[in-house]
């Protein structure tokens, strides 16, 4: 029956899960709207000019997670996406002149200069790392089992879906499933440990482990945040990371075209100040400008905590899901820079211009380094001695800077969402940002000299700007109580709130964060069905 509410679905946010589910939901034959509080679309998949001439990816920085399914049904080539690989996929430099270079044709033996018996051992590793990723990939694009109270129709159902992810599941060997227990329960570092001896090896997976992820390699779960960017594919190739010409801001703005295309509206400049609800139903939003928007169905793409502690009721709410929402856990421990260049960096482990220089450069050359940068951060608000990820991205595509000049992203770690003596990040932004640069003028000097501009944002900033409470870029950590079917709560992993009509679809819901468009693409499937559309699969 034809509703006379103007729309179907109204999403709150357009970051990458919010568009891809517009997408989706639009593709279905729903009416969508989109509403945006940023100026733009993208959320965090963003691409805008820091300085006069400079642009860059703002917050997400790089391509591997983003789904294939998504990139295929959605056209986002026709709608003017092109994704290149790294030339070397990471660069790892040691203070002693020691280095080593990953990518097509280069591992083996880069490996082998380190350590002969990790040169052995690191197609394993790496073998056993994809074989429980190929299965856990069919588990990103469907909803988790959701626990339920009772004996229900909901709970046949449910016991439906937990078998079918115990079927995936067996698809691995016992050996395997066992490996896989460790990878949700163990420390990266420990495991890292058993499996390699040269420093710069296990640095190499141990920063997966700690990317984004506010803790040591030796903290237990840290492993499962290393399997997590090993699920990740650029133009059909498994386990490589790219970057999307023109910025992350190209995905988002595909994604966008895509969803317009089939009919989505969305709003730029419409922050939300309240979702509406009546007889305890979700039944549309209040934004800031004074106007009402109702929709027979309301999906948030952001943070979940966000969602249910600011934009709704208290009294709405179950008491002991509010309480819980309050305690789910956000915090990146990351600083995100952009930087705009003279010059070319020269790294003392590798002088001049090379491949090198397309790759996700990891200036932490040991697991130990890692988990002193952690406590040193818990202690001080700050590692004295950072995790920093250099890319530059200009050395792919020179749409980003004018000619001869370059752009650079530093993902920066470790530093405290909030700082321990109660001072606000504005007052020491330009201190710790000049750490960073000088952490990178260590590994290749004259770096700073080239620095012409540059653009910091630290956790207090991403969280005003983007909404990433705690500068959390996952929207919420991935440790094992806020996975799968925990997230983002226990009884609402299939997308669903505790409200009816109310929906997750970014990343604080099933498989996580990363831009991997995979929340709002499960999400979409079942708003489609509760509203009687068929979704496309």
């Amino acid at each position: 029956m034809a509703s006379s509410d103007p729309h179907d679905v109204l999403i709150i946010g357009a970051g990458h899960n919010g568009l891809t589910c517009a997408a989706y939901l639009a593709m279905a034959g729903l009416r969508v709207k989109v509403v945006e509080r940023r100026a733009v679309v993208g959320g965090a998949a963003v691409t805008e000019e820091f300085h006069p001439g400079f642009r860059n990816s703002v917050a997400a920085y790089t391509v591997s997670l983003l789904n294939p399914k998504i990139i295929a049904d959605l056209q986002l080539a026709a709608h003017g996406l092109t994704i290149v690989e790294r030339r070397a996929q990471n660069f790892l430099p040691a203070p002693d002149g020691r280095h080593l270079i990953t990518g097509p044709g280069r591992t083996r033996d880069s490996v082998a200069r380190l350590s002969a018996r990790d040169a052995e051992a690191f197609d394993a590793f790496g073998g056993e790392l994809q074989a429980i990723a190929d299965v856990l990939r069919a588990l990103v694009l469907r909803a988790p089992p959701n626990v339920t109270a009772g004996l229900t129709l909901a709970t046949l159902r449910e016991s439906l879906n937990a078998a079918g992810s115990f079927n995936l599941l067996r698809k691995l060997s016992l050996e395997r499933q066992r490996l896989l227990l460790d990878l949700f329960t163990r420390p990266a570092g420990e495991m890292l440990d058993e499996w390699f001896e040269a420093d710069l090896v296990k640095a190499l997976f141990g920063f997966d482990a700690v990317v984004g992820n506010y803790a040591s390699p030796y903290t237990p779960g840290t492993a499962y945040v290393m399997l997590h960017h090993a699920f990740g594919e650029v133009n059909g190739r498994k386990g490589v990371w790219g970057h999307a010409l023109g910025g992350m801001g190209a995905i988002t703005l595909a994604m966008a075209r895509a969803a317009r295309a089939h009919g989505a509206e969305i709003e730029t400049a419409a922050s939300v100040s309240e979702v509406i609800v009546e007889n305890g139903r979700a039944v549309g939003v209040k934004l800031a400008d004074g106007r009402a928007l109702r929709a027979r169905a309301v999906a948030a793409g952001v943070n979940p905590k966000l969602l249910y502690t600011q934009f709704l009721p208290a009294d709405a709410l179950p008491a002991d899901f509010r309480a819980r929402m309050t305690r789910w856990r956000c915090g990146s421990g990351t600083l995100r820079m952009n930087v705009a260049l003279s010059e070319l960096p020269s790294f003392a482990a590798l002088p001049g211009v090379g491949d090198h220089l397309t790759a996700g450069i990891i200036l932490a050359p040991s697991l130990a380094y890692m988990d002193r940068a952690h406590h040193d951060a818990r202690a001080h608000g700050w590692s004295r001695n950072p995790i920093v990820e250099l890319l530059i991205p200009s050395t792919l595509d020179d749409s980003l800077a004018p000619p001869g000049r370059h752009v650079a992203s530093l993902f920066c770690q470790h530093v405290a969402p909030e700082l321990p003596d109660g001072s606000s990040w504005d007052t020491r932004r330009d201190t710790v940002a000049d750490l960073m640069i000088a952490t990178v003028d260590a590994f290749a000097p004259g770096f700073a000299a080239s620095v012409v501009a540059r653009q910091v944002m630290t956790p207090l900033d991403l969280e005003r700007e983007f909404g990433l409470i705690g500068g959390d870029i996952f929207h919420g950590a991935l440790t094992l109580n806020q996975l799968f079917s925990a997230r983002p709560m226990l009884g609402h992993a299939d997308y669903r709130g505790p409200l009816k009509g109310l929906y997750h679809c970014g990343a604080g819901a099933h498989p996580g964060g990363g831009v991997t468009g995979a929340p709002g693409h499960n999400a979409a499937r079942v708003i489609a069905r509760d509203l009687g559309a068929t979704a496309r699969r």
